[in-house]
């Protein structure tokens, strides 16, 4: 038997509890294969995972479904490579 996370999907079900996703900036810290990424992202505006992790990020840009506003990049929380960028919303889950 393999593993799933959150086979009830109560992790996407809080976040769109408290939060609104619609024609937000998101960053994502740890987005890995983008299994939550693709949960909440539709609705933003713009959505960019960082994740250190470049087999992962392979995986999450393969399987990108919008690639005008949905953005991977390899990096870590520590070593955030986006300068001047502003976000409404950051999430960190299966992060730390």
């Amino acid at each position: 038997m393999s593993l799933q996370k959150d086979p009830e999907g109560f992790e996407i079900k809080a976040l769109h509890r408290f939060i609104d996703f619609k024609g937000k900036r998101v960053l994502e810290v740890g987005c890995g294969e983008g299994r939550l990424t693709w949960k909440y992202a539709p609705a933003s505006h713009l959505t960019i995972g960082i994740d250190p992790d470049h087999s992962a990020l392979r995986i999450a840009r393969a399987d990108s479904p919008n690639r005008q506003k949905i953005h991977f990049a390899g990096a870590s929380a520590k070593h955030i490579p986006i300068a001047k960028e502003k976000f409404d919303i950051a999430i960190l889950a299966w992060s730390l």
